[in-house]
């Protein structure tokens, strides 16, 4: 087994995209288990990221002076990043455990003559199960046709409900996690911090305080009779509510996490939660981080990071904040009674919190298979106007193609046209369908990335060049001229039956994240400088 962290380096060879995806990868190994990563320093045992023929790579530790590991050609998906990954962290193919009869048939005269090897069968004292059960869900399942010569499937399911799940190429499974983590006696997570979904009404080693008539307390408000986790069965589980029909304008009240020290280099954390708001529209949900100088200090210094206010919204919606934490902290929830009259308050759900960025932009659609199936065929959806971390402007969107949709980002004119590289060199689009349950350790969601490069079109003009020479104008809602260039799309991105496993839709309502990360240092690095760095 390697130490972590195992040490790396991204080779030459690789694809701009490829690499972007192995760091993301990187990250959900972190936000999942103990074990982390890091660029190369003259260690003897270490993993070079190739592009050679193929997606593999040797099962465990097995190789000094550099253990290959190939992204090869249409292998840049995080799933399959993840995949090789677990291969060399120890992984055999699930379908080759030594119980797999059990569970599956190998049909042999429908494999590839020669690919027979694929499918041999572990021993028990070499596969390392830990006790898990078998996984049909694990990212290192074969599907059903896997090395098939035509005739038919190779791999038949006991249980024929799992037929069409095998092979699934989402994220590790929560076996995957669960069997890494025994594999690697893990007792934490590199980066995830903290997670609460008031399960069994657990305040998750929260505090709460009162401030006047404002309180929190775990009972459902008038109108939502379901909480976020558990968001099918009415009236089942809990989550925090602080009612606002009471009390006097500025009254408040407050719900704070324990101290939480950051460990990585980068002061980088994301927090996400779920909220809905059924108060007044001037009722305010602050967030504030506490910072703590050192132990000794047990007052902290307040920094407002958010602050939501405004219309009801009686879904729930899903948030995201950006805190940057440098010392210990504390995330405190601060709901405050705003002028005029109540009939509810705000609610609070789902909270996770990793040593992770944030994404850039969030899409929400609620009753999301209802707007797909009664759209009309290749209805857009845009975002707002964006800008990039290094300030490049674009918008992203959905191409709604029932029973299907597409997503797509488009590059815009905006104000910092004139200094920017053009064409947009080595920027990475990361689009992601969220996994909705409650802890983001289980999120198996759907994701998909490319990468800027001098693709040109048809015509044979660039198609990631400055919108302003290539693009076609349009007024914005602010009567705005702006040129856009082509769409620039992840193809068809996912269907009404997809949508409806794993928890992609919740109460009626699908999650789409979008990041937008420049790449340039990995030209000849293997890492990414921190972000705002």
């Amino acid at each position: 087994r390697w130490q972590s962290p195992v040490p790396y380096v991204l080779d030459k060879s690789l694809e701009m995209n490829a690499k972007g995806i192995i760091l993301q990868a990187f990250d959900q190994f972190r936000i999942k288990s103990c074990i982390d990563f890091k660029p190369w320093d003259s260690e003897r045992f270490f993993l070079i990221m190739k592009k050679l023929d193929g997606c593999f790579s040797y099962v465990g530790k097995v190789m000094a002076n550099g253990q290959e590991l190939s992204i090869g050609a249409s292998c840049d998906s995080i799933s399959i990043a993840e995949h090789e990954i677990l291969h060399a962290l120890g992984f055999y193919h699930e379908q080759s455990r030594y119980d797999r009869d059990d569970y599956v048939e190998i049909v042999f005269e429908n494999i590839q003559s020669g690919k027979e090897n694929n499918f041999r069968k572990v021993n028990k004292n070499d596969s390392i199960t830990n006790g898990v059960p078998y996984d049909y869900l694990s990212v290192m399942h074969y599907g059903k046709n896997a090395f098939s010569n035509g005739i038919g499937p190779t791999i038949v399911t006991k249980d024929p409900a799992f037929q069409d799940v095998i092979g699934q190429r989402l994220e590790m499974s929560p076996s995957d996690v669960l069997e890494l983590n025994r594999l690697y006696n893990c007792t934490s997570s590199v980066a995830f911090m903290m997670g609460c979904s008031f399960s069994g009404g657990s305040a998750c080693e929260m505090s709460k305080c009162e401030d006047g008539d404002v309180v929190y307390f775990k009972s459902p408000p008038k109108h939502i009779n379901t909480n976020h986790s558990i968001i099918s069965v009415p009236g089942v589980g809990y989550f925090m509510h602080a009612n606002t029909a009471a009390g006097m304008e500025g009254d408040s009240a407050w719900l704070e996490t324990k101290r939480l020290t950051p460990t990585r280099s980068c002061p980088v954390q994301c927090l996400q939660f779920y909220f809905c708001q059924l108060g007044n529209q001037t009722d305010q949900l602050n967030i504030w981080v506490r910072e703590f100088q050192d132990e000794r200090d047990q007052t902290g210094t307040l920094r407002l990071v958010d602050q939501i206010t405004g219309d009801k919204i009686d879904l729930w919606r899903i948030h995201h904040v950006s805190l940057n934490a440098t010392k210990p902290f504390q995330v405190v929830f601060e709901v405050r009674k705003g002028a005029g009259n109540s009939s509810g308050g705000f609610s609070i759900d789902d909270i996770n919190l990793s040593e992770t960025r944030c994404p850039d932009f969030t899409m929400q659609f609620d009753h999301f298979e209802a707007l797909i199936q009664t759209s009309k065929i290749n209805t857009a959806i845009y975002s707002p106007r964006l800008y990039s971390p290094g300030g490049y402007a674009y918008r992203v969107g959905i191409l709604l193609q029932a029973p299907s949709f597409a997503l797509f980002v488009q590059l815009l004119s905006g104000e910092n046209d004139e200094r920017l590289e053009w064409p947009c060199p080595r920027r990475q689009v990361t689009s992601t369908m969220l996994d909705q349950s409650s802890n983001i350790q289980q999120h198996m969601s759907k994701q998909r990335s490319f990468t800027s490069d001098l693709s040109t079109s048809t015509a044979g003009s660039y198609l990631w060049d400055n919108p302003r020479k290539i693009g076609n104008p349009f007024t914005d809602k602010n009567n705005e001229t702006i040129y856009g260039g082509p769409w620039l799309s992840f193809g068809h991105f996912s269907s009404l039956t997809e949508i409806r496993e794993r928890e992609f839709v919740k109460g009626g309502s699908t999650v789409f994240t979008f990041k937008f990360d420049d790449l340039t240092p990995l030209v000849n690095g293997s890492n990414l400088p921190c972000p705002g760095m």
